[in-house]
């Protein structure tokens, strides 16, 4: 447990946007999800927030089209779940929409804090990874990665594999933390939620408005 996990637990949804320009003010930081499709970055949306149907999981990969915007109890706080990219069943001229849109969202969105990029830890460092990190260090974004299904691998692979994209992390310049991740077990839900408290600025809540429901 962590003193922060009352308000993850809150995390409610705001709305859907297909454009920044739909996305809600841009005030006050928020964090963002990504990932390629069935790297399992909806269910690690879910276990942060002790909610199983917050963020959708879909047996289709890549159906999440939208950028979706999630509130927490503190003020101007929230957690941002970027379309799945990868295996979506959808004509090549959608795909590349889509990756303008994020683009331009990640790019242009003042209140972005940082990127938690999501990996399934049998499958780490493909494409989209790459291009990610590489837009990461372009624009100078903190980058925190999540090693998820953990439990698939034994400790011993497991943790040879965050070595591995520790490397990779420091090689290409990257602000980056890599850890391992499971939603069916629990294990690094707390070193998660430290993480992102620590980019959200949750630490001193005496000196950031709470709203009246928190």
């Amino acid at each position: 447990m962590t003193p922060f996990d009352s308000i993850f637990r809150s995390a409610h949804f705001i709305k859907s946007a297909e454009k920044l320009s739909q996305c809600p003010l841009d005030q006050g930081v928020e964090v963002a999800f990504a990932g390629r499709s069935n790297a399992g970055k909806s269910t690690a949306l879910n276990a942060l927030t002790d909610q199983k149907k917050l963020a959708r999981t879909s047996k289709t990969p890549g159906r999440t089209q939208l950028i979706n915007c999630f509130g927490l109890s503190v003020d101007d706080r929230r957690l941002i779940d970027l379309p799945g990219y990868g295996f979506a069943k959808v004509p090549i001229e959608m795909k590349k929409v889509w990756q303008a849109h994020m683009q331009d969202y990640l790019m242009n969105r003042r209140s972005l804090a940082g990127v938690v990029l999501v990996m399934d830890i049998r499958h780490p460092l493909k494409e989209f990874d790459e291009m990610m990190l590489d837009w990461a260090k372009s624009n100078n974004m903190k980058v925190h990665v999540l090693l998820t299904k953990s439990d698939k691998l034994n400790r011993g692979p497991a943790k040879t594999t965050v070595l591995t994209v520790q490397k990779a992390i420091k090689k290409q310049g990257v602000d980056g933390t890599v850890q391992m991740f499971s939603a069916l077990n629990g294990d690094g839900l707390d070193e998660l939620r430290i993480k992102l408290s620590e980019w959200l600025v949750l630490e001193n809540l005496d000196e950031i408005p709470v709203s009246p429901n928190a």
